[in-house]
């Protein structure tokens, strides 16, 4: 069984001096682990604490660290240090720091570093943000189809110390183009004089660098791959997205697309919260929302310009929620599937028709039942409520069920609509989904709902 722990008091441990005490920690802990524990740390006291390791270690555990304090402690060091540390990190962590120093930053670090190092780092920090080459990494085993299985075993016994992947050893001709992939089990169990050429498999599936690394990470999560081979525009392999990296894509961009549908703009980087200024929340958040409630004020000339009806019968202001928000609810379910659709490759724009159709006999089965439910609802509420001459309990009951079951249906089409208009304009869907969404079936839902009360009640 294992035994829960509490965390030992890093700064404690600092301020006591006690060196052995913080040298065994970063030795006993997970690097991720001990990265927690130092998150909040100052660059200057988490390197008091990882010099005391190895740089192997030191790069584990920094490489664990939030990407901020990952770049400042690395400008905060010496030009020996920075190279050590950033030299025992593997080719992807290493660009990703990178890409966060400045240009001096970069420079005075750069001739400490051996010209392979700074090649590769080079060619990684090329690709933009955002693409599949952004985020791969150089580490892979290569072979020459020609090989045989026991010089193959050699070749990833000398060089597997140094890489990051040695599970799947990828072949390629003399000029680097991917010929096929075989797996360390097959070199293992075949027979020393196999060609590598015959145990290979020449169906291998890869992205290229400048796909949109989403894609590319749903790409592993779909295949259950270990990692995705990346290849440029002449098929020559440049690297590898090991599954650690897909996790991290797919965790970024659906708290990317989580706070998109709460109309929050801005970086959407994880663990940032409580580093980020109110001033910048302030900033992100309040754009949508000012923009939205002036969009609302339509509501309140929709409810003005019917005035007379409600003023005719009031019994129906107390149902108007109650229609808003079944409508803003229906609307928002379906925007959120169609959303996940189109990010899982499901759907495109081009299936619109056949979204909304599906769409259509959804909302029509829920419309179903929360008119029926929506007309015992009155019913019961309003029992004894006193009505005026003209009026029935039933008439007034049966106006506002059929108008919420015309609202369910209106706010489930828009809901897969929008998505699909954004995704069609090149937008991105999560950020109209659910914002605009709810603006415009208030709106919808007004005009349903006063519209069929002043037909059906002559009102």
């Amino acid at each position: 069984m294992t035994q829960t722990t509490l965390p030992p008091d890093i700064r404690q441990l600092l301020g006591d001096g006690n060196e052995e005490a913080l040298r065994d920690l970063c030795h006993s802990e997970h690097p991720a682990s001990m990265a927690e524990l130092m998150a909040d740390l100052s660059p200057t006291e988490v390197w008091q604490v990882v010099h005391l390791v190895e740089p192997e270690t030191q790069a584990e555990i920094v490489c664990q660290l939030p990407g901020d304090l990952q770049a400042s402690l690395v400008a905060s060091l010496g030009r020996a240090d920075a190279a050590k540390l950033l030299t025992a990190m593997t080719p992807d962590d290493r660009a990703d720091i990178f890409r966060q120093l400045d240009d001096a930053q970069c420079e005075a670090i750069f001739p400490a570093l051996a010209k392979a190092a700074r090649e590769d780092i080079r060619r990684l920090t090329a690709y933009p943000e955002g693409t599949a080459g952004s985020i791969m990494s150089s580490d892979y085993v290569s072979l020459g189809r020609n090989m045989s299985a026991a010089e193959a075993l050699e070749q990833i016994r000398l060089e597997a110390p140094d890489k990051e992947i040695v599970y799947y050893a990828y072949v390629l001709d003399e000029n680097r183009h991917l010929l096929g992939s075989v797996s360390l089990k097959d070199l293992i169990v075949a027979k020393p004089e196999a060609k590598v050429s015959d145990l290979m498999r020449t169906e291998v599936i890869s992205t290229h660098a400048d796909e949109d690394q989403e894609t590319a990470a749903r790409m592993i999560q779909k295949y259950d791959l270990i990692a995705l081979p990346v290849v440029n525009g002449e098929g020559g392999l440049v690297g590898l997205i090991s599954h650690d990296d897909a996790i991290d894509v797919i965790t970024q961009e659906q708290q990317e697309d989580l706070e998109k549908l709460m109309a929050i703009s801005g970086s959407h980087e994880a663990g940032t919260y409580l580093k980020t200024p109110s001033l910048r929340h302030f900033q992100n958040r309040a754009y949508w929302i000012v923009g939205l409630a002036a969009l609302g004020l339509v509501s309140g000339f929709i409810i003005h310009s019917f005035e007379e009806s409600l003023e005719a019968l009031i019994i129906l202001a107390l149902y108007m929620p109650m229609v808003a928000d079944t409508g803003g609810n229906t609307g928002s379910q379906s925007a959120t599937v169609v959303v996940r659709a189109l990010a899982l490759g499901e759907i495109k724009p081009g299936d619109a028709l056949k979204v909304l159709f599906k769409e259509l006999k959804v909302s029509v089965l829920l419309a179903l039942v929360l008119a029926v439910l929506s007309f015992g609802k009155v019913l019961w509420l309003s029992h004894g409520t006193e009505i005026p001459q003209g009026f029935t309990l039933d008439m007034i009951g049966l106006a506002i069920a059929l108008a919420l079951g015309l609202q369910v249906i209106t706010a489930t089409l828009i809901g897969a609509v929008l998505p699909l208009i954004a995704s069609k304009l090149k937008l991105d869907p999560a950020v109209v989904a659910s914002p605009a969404l709810t603006t415009i079936v208030d709106i919808t839902g007004l005009l349903i709902y006063f519209s069929t009360a002043r037909m059906l009640l002559h009102i």
